[in-house]
């Protein structure tokens, strides 16, 4: 996938610019990501597309050295069922 990496966002654009998926990420006074918003297009839903950017958020912060709280339901469950990925949070 080609997610475009942006300061708190990571987004998938259509052909005609359009938000296919995006996570976003503000990060709180602390520098912690707030992980606060998941949405994937009906048209890619059932193909696995949020759990590739959660998976791409997760090296990014990785990568940035950024701690993370999972706020929205979806990241919260994805933590779960990531045990590798514990130590992304806060």
């Amino acid at each position: 996938m080609n997610f475009i990496t942006e300061p708190g966002r990571i987004w998938l654009p259509g052909e005609d610019g359009k938000v296919l998926a995006e996570v976003t990420f503000p990060l709180d006074e602390r520098g912690v990501a707030q992980i606060d918003h998941t949405f994937v297009d009906g048209s890619l839903r059932g193909q696995g597309m949020a759990g590739q950017l959660l998976a791409a958020l997760a090296a990014h912060l990785r990568s940035e050295g950024i701690k993370a709280s999972p706020v929205c339901s979806y990241a919260l469950s994805w933590f779960q069922k990531h045990p590798d990925q514990q130590d992304l949070l806060a």
